[in-house]
């Protein structure tokens, strides 16, 4: 086991440390100048396809309370907003008119990225036998990643110190994506897809997915969010389209033993929750979270849009392309939007 001045005992099956102390880019590391090539390997048209869904999109909190969509606004005062500005106003025989703005946004409200930060886990990373909260590669609570009033206190910016998402920014989120067509076997009925489900449709599909790919699920999720319009049915949403089943243990050792660099699927969470329930001992409420954020290092991809590459890539007999994916450079968020390319 990699020694590591921030723990001495590591999650069963984690990879912390594998990547080196203080890693902070996990499963991300595989996406190697190799695995790039491979990605530009699979442009053959040069046709592109845009992966986001518009940013205002699913529309009010049917997903989360704690996530509205974004609120723009002029910047300047506001007796003097900067939009339809008519600069001949401060000096005569300016011909310029301008727009200049800002916005306030939940980063992970629409398609996103999670950073590794976003979920950790209670766990006894001292081997004293009293757990303590700790993400990734035993980074922690309070001091890696400082509560809110220790920012305040501190005059410090609030964000994380490691793990945020500009890590995997400065890395470059770009390699080879593999569609797996979840929406072609389990229509818009939700569904809990466990390994054998998984299976069977890499199988069915003739998907073979390898070390450093960057797996994308399509459900059809994002479909019927697109054409609720913005007013999303909340009931709706809870039963539709398949969600991976995060409490089944060989869907998780595969994940792990595919050394994919990372998942994204166009629905919310990736996995289903409330994840299926459990008897006895401790457990991780986003049981799929905790195995790819905290234990692997996995990045996570949501509310991904799938429909249209998915219709070309069935059209032309195909399941990979390259895939740019990069999330904003904001130093110590929990996530980021994104709006990834498909180019084939």
């Amino acid at each position: 086991m990699p020694s590591n001045p921030r723990w001495v005992r590591r999650p069963e099956g984690s990879t912390w440390g594998d990547f080196g102390a203080d890693d902070q880019l996990g499963r991300l590391n595989l996406l190697t100048p190799a695995k790039v090539r491979q990605g530009i390997a699979e442009v053959r048209e040069g046709k592109t396809f845009c992966l986001s869904l518009p940013l205002d999109r699913p529309g009010g909190k049917a997903l989360n309370p704690r996530r509205g969509p974004p609120v723009l606004s002029p910047t300047g005062p506001a007796e003097k907003p900067r939009w339809n500005q008519c600069l001949c106003h401060d000096e005569a025989g300016l011909l310029d008119v301008a727009c200049d703005d800002k916005v306030e946004i939940a980063l992970q409200y629409s398609t996103q990225w999670d950073a590794l930060v976003h979920v950790g886990a209670m766990f006894d990373a001292d081997g004293d036998g009293v757990p303590e909260p700790v993400y990734y590669n035993g980074f922690r609570a309070g001091t890696d990643v400082p509560n809110a009033s220790q920012a305040a206190a501190s005059g410090r910016a609030f964000g994380a110190l490691k793990l945020g998402i500009e890590n995997a920014a400065a890395h470059g989120v770009q390699g080879r994506g593999v569609l797996v067509g979840l929406f072609g076997r389990f229509g818009e009925t939700r569904r809990f897809v466990g390994y054998d489900d998984l299976m069977a449709v890499l199988d069915a599909d003739r998907v073979e997915v390898e070390p450093g790919d960057i797996l994308c699920l399509y459900t059809g999720f994002a479909d019927v969010v697109m054409r609720m319009d913005g007013a999303p049915d909340p009931a709706v949403l809870a039963n539709a389209c398949a969600v991976l089943d995060g409490r089944d243990a060989r869907l998780l050792h595969w994940i792990t033993d595919s050394q994919i660099a990372a998942i994204a699927a166009d629905n919310y969470a990736v996995e289903g929750l409330p994840a299926r329930a459990f008897t006895g001992g401790a457990n991780a409420a986003m049981p799929l979270h905790h195995h790819c954020l905290f234990k692997l290092g996995l990045p996570l991809g949501e509310l991904w849009w799938f429909e249209a590459l998915a219709a070309h890539l069935h059209a032309t007999g195909r399941n990979r392309f390259l895939l740019t994916a990069p999330p904003l450079r904001l130093p110590g968020a929990a996530g980021s939007p994104v709006t990834p390319i498909a180019t084939v």
